[in-house]
């Protein structure tokens, strides 16, 4: 299949463009939203609602503060929160202040944390004080020399706060001691305090152009080694509007109405990311901001009374929420758009979700180097698919063997992506982004997909040995590099099994060093090495792994 064919072209919807011609920054798009929708909701937490003028005057107060601690042109910020209005305040204040937002999963063990703020030379954090006692555990031993600690309760009026903030830290005890002094060339700041001293500062207006570095998104790579994925303002420009034409179909049917979107999945993740936050921002949507989506109750509290307009989740979400009876009986008489993506969807979630929402999801497929959107299925659909979709507007999807050599229709091979929102490479990896884009231009997936006469593509197998746990990317290597370390260990292997829950859950192979090791003191050694998703959910001790004539250990021959 050759992609000067393009057979996708004649499956788009009415007024869906073939291409879209990037314009702009990032920042060019917020200032430009925050100016046009300033009297317009821009997020709901906790009920309060955040004006987008409010965050437009935050993020230029905490920008300033943070040029004023002499951070140069394009030093790295790292974010570590959950869904809150202070994250969407300080995703704009770096930006707008010409540095580059290094996001961070705020349940990263310290190793992992570690790890992400010394290969990004991340110099300065705002971290919500939850997570602050992990933080505490390695600061020394990384490049942060500013702290901006927030609370959950931060941007709520005067006695709201107080009470978010008392319940936080004392009733669900949800704040580990910690101590994290300034001096010795560190300070350590509030959030409201970086805002209010920021407020008397002027920001300087970074002169960012769309080929600088917007985003070190983490993911896994061919070594399974977590590295940042370059996006330039460009490529996530780019996605943005890839994504809004794509939902031409959509807004023509919902009019000048202000849509509301339920920002379940995190922001740190590059799905939420750019389909919440940015296209939100874009499109001046009002997003329900929810910190913890596993809080079913808190999560269906948070959207009653409100007409939600588009639901981005992954399948793990969907599944619970469409067997949930409180959830049912919400109003869903405005939902136009169901989102599925990070993960593949399974029918029997698709078509339950549909029976209580009336809604099909749409799935659609991406990566954290494709910004993400590579596919989509069409908006009008009436039900679920089954394929990831087409390419959307200015995206090649070319099916290869190995060889590098296009396949014909109806023939599986790699999935290789070109684009405007693939990624610049690999942060500081050259050999790592070598592997993984060839001479024309192509992002090489490890996901091996069909593309039928009508362009749309199907995935049926993976080429890596990635595991893909509720939409979020663990690699084996990462598992055994560390699980080896543990003294009672003599070797040992990383698969993925499907899970009814997660889609695929993580297996652990062991062969002892040790005897008297048990599963039990290797699980509670994963817990204290890996954030959750990535913990083995299975143990299994063998006399010995299968291996290959070289001695390689045989994954495949473990899955199967």
């Amino acid at each position: 299949m050759t992609t000067t064919h393009r057979p996708w072209l004649q499956s788009y919807p009415d007024g869906v463009p073939a291409t879209i011609e990037p314009q702009g920054t990032l920042v060019d798009l917020l200032d430009g939203s925050f100016h046009q929708y300033a009297s317009r909701q821009a997020a709901l937490f906790l009920n309060q609602a955040f004006t987008f003028r409010t965050i437009d005057e935050q993020s230029v107060a905490l920008g300033a503060w943070l040029q004023a601690r002499g951070l140069a042109r394009g030093a790295r910020v790292a974010l570590m929160m959950p869904n809150l209005p202070q994250y969407m305040v300080a995703i704009a204040a770096v930006l707008r202040a010409g540095y580059v937002v290094v996001n961070v999963n705020p349940l990263y063990t310290p190793r992992e944390l570690q790890h992400q703020l010394v290969d990004s030379g991340a110099e300065a954090i705002v971290i919500l004080e939850n997570f602050a006692a992990t933080l505490e555990e390695v600061i020394d031993q990384t490049p942060v020399k500013h702290v901006v600690l927030a609370a959950m309760g931060d941007m709520l009026p005067l006695w709201r706060r107080q009470l978010v903030n008392f319940v936080v830290r004392h009733v669900r005890k949800m704040v580990p001691e910690f101590r994290l002094p300034a001096g010795n060339g560190r300070s350590v700041t509030r959030f409201n305090d970086a805002v209010e001293q920021g407020s008397r500062l002027k920001l300087s207006r970074a002169a960012v152009a769309p080929e600088d570095i917007a985003f070190l998104q983490y993911t896994g790579g061919t070594t399974g080694v977590s590295k940042g994925a370059t996006l330039l303002h460009r490529n996530v420009v780019a996605n943005l509007q890839q994504s809004e034409a794509w939902f031409q179909p959509m807004l023509k049917r919902l009019g000048d109405q202000q849509m509301t979107c339920v920002c379940a999945l995190p922001l740190y993740h590059i799905f939420a990311l750019t389909v919440s936050f940015f296209l939100g921002a874009r499109m001046g949507q009002r997003l329900i901001l929810i910190p913890n989506p596993r809080d079913l109750p808190a999560l269906i509290g948070a959207l009653k009374g409100h007409r939600i307009h588009m639901f981005p989740a992954v399948n793990t979400l969907y599944n619970a929420l469409a067997h949930n009876a409180e959830f049912a009986r919400l109003d869903f008489s405005q939902l136009v758009v169901s989102n599925g993506g990070g993960m593949a969807v399974q029918k029997a979630t698709a078509e339950k979700w549909l029976k209580v929402t009336g809604c099909p999801i749409a799935e659609g497929y991406g990566l954290s180097e494709t910004s993400p959107v590579a596919t989509a299925n069409r908006i009008d659909l009436k039900e679920f698919t089954g394929t990831i979709g087409l390419p959307v507007p200015s995206t090649d999807i070319a099916i290869r063997d190995d060889d590098g050599q296009d396949v014909a229709l109806g023939e599986p091979g790699e999935i290789c992506i070109r684009g405007p929102q693939v990624m610049a490479g690999y942060w500081n990896r050259p050999d790592e982004t070598a592997q993984v884009m060839t001479a024309d231009g192509y992002f090489k997936s490890g996901d091996i997909g069909v593309m039928d006469a009508r362009g749309y593509v199907r995935i049926v197998d993976r080429k890596k040995d990635m595991i893909l746990v509720s939409g979020f990317n663990v690699y084996p290597t990462e598992i055994e590099q560390v699980v080896s370390l543990h003294p009672g260990v003599l070797e040992c292997a990383a698969v993925g099994i499907p899970d009814e829950r997660t889609g695929e859950a993580v297996k652990l192979f062991v062969v002892k060093e040790d005897p008297s090791l048990s599963e039990e003191d290797l699980a509670a050694y994963c817990k204290d090495n890996f954030t959750a998703y990535k913990r083995p959910k299975h143990i299994e001790f063998r006399d010995e792994l299968p291996k290959s004539n070289v001695g390689k250990i045989l994954r495949r021959e473990l899955r199967s």
